[in-house]
C-alpha cells in the first residue's frame, strides 16, 4: 500500500478547516483543494478539544458523515481529522477517514497515546504526531515510539509550537530547535509544520511556513476555511481560499543537498572552530561559578543574589544594544547560563 505521508513529493501539503462546520463548507472547501494537485490531504476538526468550555467543541459524527459526502465526490483527495479517544478512532474507520491525527493536548499524556495506539493497532489509517504543548522532545518522541511499536509504520510528524510563558508574538512559541532535534534522532520521519498554530494571525502563517521549508521541513499543516472570519475556531489564523493558494504559490523550495561549495565549507570550519571556543569559555564560566558557590557556602550567603544578576542581565542587554545584536536572544542566552551556573554552585 502506498504511503500517504510520501517525502518524494515534498513538500506535503495538508490544507483544510480548523472545524467542521457544515456540509456546505466542506464542500467548498474540498472543491477548491482537490483542483490543486499540489494538496496531498485535507484536514477537517471534528472533535475540537478546547482550552476552557463553554466554546464549540465540534460536530463530532454528523461531521463524519459530511466526510463521506466530500469522499463520494472526490475519492483522490485523502482526509484526516483529530483524535483523542479510542472511540473517536472506531467511528473514523466507520467513515471516509484515511488518517488521524493525535493533537498536542493528547501527545502530553503516554497513558492515552498508549490506549490510542492499540486501537490504531491492524488498521491502515495513517498517523499525524502533533507536539505535546510543552517543549518536550522525548514526550513527543516517545509517543511516536509508542505508534511504532503497535505497528503502525505510515507517520508522520507535525511542528505547532509549544505553550511557553513567552510566546514572541506568536501564538505558540516556535522553539525551532526541538523539531530539529526529532529530525535528528529520526531522519527517516517525515516532518511538517503547522503554521496555523505557530503564527496565531494569518499575517504570520506565510514567514513561518517559508521558515519551516528553509529548516528542511517536509511539508505543511495549513488551516484554510472559504468564510475565515465567520469561523466558529481559530478565525484569526485561518487563511481564505484565496490567500491559501497566494501561499502555495510563493512559498520557495529550495534544493539541499549534501555537498556545499568551497567558500560555504570554509564557513563551517570556521563555525566548527567558534563554536568549540564557546564551549571552552562556558567551561572556564562554569568552573568560576561552582568555586563562587563554595565561597558562599562557607559564609551562609544565599546561592541566588536578585541585585547582581539584575546588573548582569541588564549590563548584557545593553552590550547587545551596541553590539546589534537581538536583545531577546541574549536575555535568552543568559538566563540558561544563569540557571546552569545557579545549579552549579548548588
Amino acid at each position: 500500500m502506498d504511503r500517504l505521508f510520501n517525502v518524494s513529493d515534498k513538500p506535503i501539503i495538508i490544507a483544510g478547516p480548523c472545524s467542521a462546520e457544515s456540509l456546505h463548507q466542506l464542500q467548498s472547501v474540498s472543491y477548491h483543494l482537490q483542483s490543486d494537485s499540489r494538496v496531498a490531504m485535507m484536514r477537517i476538526g471534528v472533535w475540537k478539544p478546547r482550552t476552557r468550555p463553554g466554546g464549540f467543541e465540534g460536530m463530532g459524527e454528523p461531521a463524519l458523515e459530511w466526510a463521506d459526502k466530500v469522499h463520494s465526490l472526490y475519492p483522490s483527495l485523502p482526509i484526516c481529522c483529530e483524535v483523542a479517544r479510542p472511540e473517536h478512532i472506531e467511528l473514523c474507520q466507520q467513515h471516509s477517514i484515511d488518517a488521524v491525527w493525535i493533537g498536542a493536548r493528547t501527545t502530553v499524556n503516554p497513558f492515552l497515546v498508549g490506549e490510542l495506539a492499540e486501537t490504531l493497532r491492524g488498521t491502515t489509517l495513517g498517523v499525524i504526531v502533533k507536539n505535546p504543548i510543552t517543549p518536550d522532545v522525548d514526550l513527543w518522541m516517545g509517543a511516536i515510539e509508542r505508534l511504532l511499536k503497535a505497528g503502525i509504520v505510515d507517520i508522520a510528524a507535525v511542528h505547532r509550537g509549544f505553550s511557553t510563558y513567552n510566546n514572541f508574538g506568536y501564538r505558540n512559541n516556535p522553539l525551532w530547535e526541538i523539531p530539529i532535534e526529532l529530525r535528528r534522532r529520526m531522519p527517516q520521519l517525515p516532518l511538517l509544520c503547522d503554521p496555523s498554530h505557530i503564527a496565531g494571525r494569518r499575517d504570520l502563517v506565510a514567514p513561518v511556513a517559508q521558515m519551516s521549508l528553509d529548516l528542511h521541513f517536509d511539508g505543511l499543516m495549513v488551516e484554510c476555511h472559504d468564510d475565515p472570519d465567520s469561523a466558529l475556531t481559530d478565525s484569526q489564523q485561518q487563511l481564505s481560499l484565496t490567500d491559501f493558494t497566494a501561499l502555495l504559490n510563493n512559498l520557495k523550495v529550495r534544493q539541499f543537498s549534501d555537498t556545499a561549495p568551497s567558500d560555504l565549507q570554509r564557513m563551517r570550519e570556521q563555525l566548527d572552530i567558534i563554536d568549540t571556543q564557546i564551549l571552552k569559555l562556558l567551561i572556564q564560566r562554569m568552573r568560576i561559578s561552582k568555586d563562587i558557590g563554595a565561597i558562599k557556602h562557607a559564609h551562609n550567603m544565599p546561592i541566588y543574589q536578585p541585585s547582581r544578576w539584575q546588573q548582569v542581565l541588564d549590563r548584557q542587554i545593553q552590550n547587545a544594544k551596541q553590539m546589534g545584536l537581538d536583545e531577546q536572544f541574549v536575555k535568552d542566552i543568559t538566563e540558561k547560563i544563569h540557571a546552569e551556573s545557579l545549579r552549579m554552585q548548588k
